[in-house]
């Protein structure tokens, strides 16, 4: 079983399960629900899990290749190509199924976009286009709105401006994977940033959507969705990440960078999303 459970990539999964509750919190401004906030959870973190095995089934020939990636279930033959598309498809249906009982058809409408863009379009284009990191960015920019939208069943400011700010963090973020494995994306020939263009123009970029994601958290505020606790936080937390992207420039290890890159973008959201919950039950 636990070959089952490691094909779901749990831990893709719980960092995402963040993002929903601070999607939903947001949108409840005090007023919880605990039996639809569970209903939320648990239907998207079941469509999320389907959504992960049907990537390391689309995947599991480029994942040979890579030293991260080698030991996989499904590399390793030790889940069937077959018993592995039945599990998937079975998750994804539970959760569709509690989405649709316990939410709204926005909610389901989203999180099957959400699917879509990253078991059909990321999944596949990931090995053929530079692009398939933008478009990883949309399918993870989700979890944060369907959250949002189970409880307010509309798509608003809120959720646009949750949307963006993830798929603006989730550049950086994606970028700093592949600065942390650049050998491991250079032997799989994986058309990544920093493989095609260059680390220099990578960190450049990084840096760039740093900008914009310090930008949309200050918009949070501006349209009151929270307050000046959340302000103080997201901005203290994004000039850091900032300042470590910046200081990359005079850095040529670019795996020691790119690690703590990586780990610093989880501190801005987990520090962000953490924050959200209380300011908003603080505002009138």
């Amino acid at each position: 079983m636990i070959n089952y459970y490691l094909l779901t990539k749990p831990k893709i999964v719980m960092g995402n399960i963040i993002t929903v509750a601070a999607g939903f919190l947001l949108a409840s401004k005090g007023h919880f629900d605990i039996t639809l906030f569970c209903a939320t959870l648990l239907g998207l973190a079941l469509i999320m899990a389907s959504s992960c095995v049907f990537n390391n089934y689309i995947n599991r020939i480029t994942d040979k290749e890579m030293e991260r990636t080698k030991n996989r279930p499904l590399v390793l033959g030790l889940i069937s190509n077959r018993n592995a598309i039945m599990f998937a498809t079975a998750l994804g249906v539970l959760g569709a199924v509690l989405l649709w009982v316990f939410t709204n058809p926005l909610t389901v409408f989203i999180a099957g976009i959400g699917f879509f863009v990253y078991v059909v379009l990321y999944s596949f284009w990931k090995c053929h286009t530079i692009y398939a990191t933008a478009i990883g960015s949309i399918a993870g920019a989700v979890p944060p709105v369907i959250g949002y939208c189970a409880v307010s069943n509309r798509f608003d400011a809120g959720a646009c401006i949750l949307f963006a700010m993830m798929v603006l963090w989730q550049m950086p973020h994606f970028f700093s994977i592949a600065m942390y494995h650049l050998k491991d994306y250079t032997i799989a020939k994986v058309p990544v940033l920093p493989v095609l263009r260059g680390v220099e123009r990578t960190k450049i970029h990084m840096v760039i959507y740093i900008l914009g994601f310090i930008l949309a958290s200050l918009t949070l505020t501006l349209f009151g969705y929270t307050g000046y606790l959340y302000l103080i936080a997201a901005m203290a937390i994004s000039m850091a990440w900032l300042g470590l992207c910046v200081m990359g420039f005079n850095n040529d290890d670019h795996q020691v960078w790119g690690r703590k890159m990586f780990y610093m973008s989880l501190l801005v959201i987990n520090v962000i999303c953490l924050v959200i919950p209380f300011d908003v039950l603080n505002l009138p």
